[in-house]
């Protein structure tokens, strides 16, 4: 059963210092959930949720991005309030009061995915990075709550892969699109963004590229010819 969304405020991130896991996790979104409903009517679609921003009474706003045009599918459902359209197939929405937002058992572990996620077909393929027995509480109570889920993979990491603010500028650089062909943002836009020089921004980019590089060398070889 969907609920409405609660404020991050309402919802206590679980982190931990030693031993992360990362789990990679579709799950199905229930009926009524703008998301799941939109890409359900539209299955060959493939929606980006670059951003998303809960709010107070249940609402919240985000900002997709589609593989096809989704103005008719967003404006003409219950749980979307207003859309704004960004040209290329990029999207903002006002979410109305119950119309989507983190699920019963996200919000029950204290876990937030990490954004961009993407929804296809009423599936949505989450990457939350938290604790082991966080990783397994929650399939429990998928599965308690007799949601549909695949677990895709998990993973180990030992210690977490980057600080907190390292954390905060590789989200703001895939949001904004630092990293997308074509770039959407340049380095010194984004530096801004961020309140830092650009010559600061490049050196935390370039750590991070190379944590997230080596992280991901052995699967980029053992997937490529």
């Amino acid at each position: 059963m969907f609920e409405p969304v609660k404020s991050l405020a309402t919802i206590v991130p679980t982190y931990c210092d030693i031993m992360v896991n990362q789990l990679r996790i579709e799950v199905r979104l229930p009926e009524g959930h703008w998301s799941g409903d939109v890409s359900r009517s539209r299955p060959e679609a493939v929606l980006r949720i670059e951003e998303t921003m809960p709010l107070g009474r249940g609402r919240g706003t985000a900002r997709i991005s589609s593989s096809t045009d989704l103005i008719t599918e967003l404006e003409t459902h219950a749980g979307v309030d207003e859309v704004r359209e960004l040209g290329a197939n990029r999207y903002e929405v006002d979410i109305a009061p119950g119309g989507g937002g983190y699920i019963k058992p996200i919000r029950e572990v204290g876990v937030i995915p990490q954004s961009p996620f993407e929804v296809r077909d009423g599936w949505v393929d989450w990457l939350i990075e938290c604790a082991a027995d966080k990783s397994r509480e929650l399939v429990q109570l998928l599965r308690d709550d007799e949601i549909p889920y695949r677990v895709i993979s998990t993973r180990s990491t030992g210690t977490r892969m980057l600080t907190s603010r390292q954390r905060v500028v590789f989200d703001s650089a895939m949001n904004e699109g630092y990293w997308d062909s074509p770039r959407r943002i340049t380095l010194s836009a984004l530096a801004e963004l961020l309140n830092v020089s650009k010559s600061t921004l490049s050196v935390q980019l370039h750590k991070i590229e190379g944590v997230v590089l080596n992280s991901f060398a052995d699967d980029v070889r053992r997937n490529s010819p």
